[in-house]
């Protein structure tokens, strides 16, 4: 996975000063902003925008609380609930297609932050491999191979500025197994446990593992970063949770689920993938590119180019129209996965750009990380999210929201039979 990213002069100035471990202040854009002068009426230093303080060998750090991160707010009295849409990325790396870097763009540009899971053997350089030593598997074993230093730096710089934006790192584990034959599905609770704490590591100790000592650090603790996954091929579930639940994990997506309002399945709430309408077909799809490239292709990556347009459309489309029935119906959280792939001509990467443009920028939605939505849920009250609970896909209440949400029924119009006589 090799990538030829350059590393911006942000990311210099704040190895520099990690380096240094004097504290020096860094801008949220990772400028250096250099220490503050003397106040006039003060002979104290303000304090500095973000410390940087290392972790470990440097590989992450302590930043201070996380930029562009909303405070969560219960939904007052009858209020209707906002529309959520996770964008989230399974395997989150740059390399030389750079679409780590653009979509980063592209959510910027339409008041968008997301999820993106990084796989823990992207920050594993190939001649490491044998740190690897994946459950049920050989050391040095990958189902996604490993990196190269150029690929490391760059996702490196992409995680970076990522979290400084608002965004969400998550994990997608590290050899991706699937299958039979050692594949996820068949690890045991212990196996899962040592597979994220592989990941971890992987991540805490990349500049050890690269010799890139004097690269910018990662601006978050990542054990404390980490707090939701998505399995590969959507396997193992249910020992994933279990470990995930022992390790102060907050969420889960990797399960297949209706467009409903979410719960907490294993103290965990089941943030699953969704099913939508299919254009041109009878049933409906998992909101995912991986999904529609292989029941549109067969599950060749590179069909037919004369059906690229069409098959993306397809997908936006789509994805369109789940939207529009939570967003006119229960306003369900919609959850929509993806991967960094050129699929088919990257005609999926098209599809769920012109998504993210055609959603994100409407009244009252809410383009989010998981940690986001996670926030937000944890903030309500319990028999309000019941309440939504009971409505199915696409369904609105029957009444206006706030008398739905509030237990009451709505008053009837005057002039109608059954209304009460006004007063004169």
């Amino acid at each position: 996975m090799a990538a030829t990213q350059r590393i911006t002069a942000g990311a210099v100035a704040a190895a520099a000063c990690a380096a240094s471990l004097a504290g020096c202040a860094i801008g949220t854009d990772g400028s250096e902003t250099g220490a503050p002068g003397p106040q006039k009426a003060k002979p104290a230093q303000a304090p500095p925008k973000s410390v940087v303080r290392l972790i470990g060998d440097g590989s992450t750090s302590y930043t201070g609380a996380q930029p562009h991160l909303p405070r969560p707010e219960r939904l007052k009295p009858g209020q209707k609930p906002p529309q959520f849409v996770v964008f989230s990325w399974d395997g989150a790396g740059e390399d030389g297609q750079r679409l780590f870097s653009h979509f980063r763009k592209v959510a910027r540009a339409n008041n968008a932050t997301m999820t993106y899971f990084l796989s823990g053997v992207y920050m594993l350089p190939e001649d490491k491999r044998d740190l690897y030593r994946p459950p049920q598997h050989s050391p040095g074993r990958s189902d996604i191979g490993f990196n190269d230093d150029e690929g490391i730096a760059a996702t490196a710089e992409q995680l970076r500025l990522a979290w400084l934006e608002g965004n969400e790192i998550g994990t997608h584990f590290n050899g991706h197994f699937c299958g039979s034959g050692g594949g996820v599905g068949e690890w045991s609770v212990e196996d899962w446990k040592d597979e994220i704490s592989q990941a971890k590591h992987f991540v805490k100790s990349w500049k050890t593992n690269t010799g890139m000592h004097k690269a910018a650090p990662l601006p978050f603790d990542y054990d404390k970063e980490l707090i939701g996954a998505r399995t590969p091929c959507l396997e193992g579930r249910k020992n994933f949770m279990k470990a995930a639940r022992e390790l102060g994990f907050r969420y889960d997506t990797s399960g297949v689920n209706d467009q409903v309002w979410p719960k907490k399945k294993q103290g965990l709430w089941d943030l699953s993938m969704q099913l939508v309408p299919f254009p041109g077909h009878r049933y409906e799809q998992l909101t995912m590119d991986y999904n529609f490239m292989v029941n549109q292709s067969g599950g060749t990556t590179q069909g037919n180019p004369a059906q690229y347009e069409r098959w993306g459309d397809e997908m936006r489309d789509g994805l369109l129209m789940g939207f529009r029935r939570a967003y006119e119906g229960n306003r369900a959280p919609l959850i929509i996965g993806n991967h960094f792939e050129s699929w088919n001509g990257g005609t999926y990467m098209r599809a769920v750009e012109e998504t993210i443009e055609r959603v994100c920028n409407k009244p009252d939605v809410r383009c989010v990380s998981f940690r986001q939505l996670a926030d937000w849920l944890d903030a309500q009250d319990p028999k309000i999210l019941a309440k939504l609970r009971t409505l199915g896909v696409g369904e609105a209440p029957k009444q206006d929201w706030p008398s739905f949400l509030s237990g009451h029924p709505a008053p009837a119009p005057k002039g109608v039979p059954g209304a009460p006589a006004a007063k004169r």
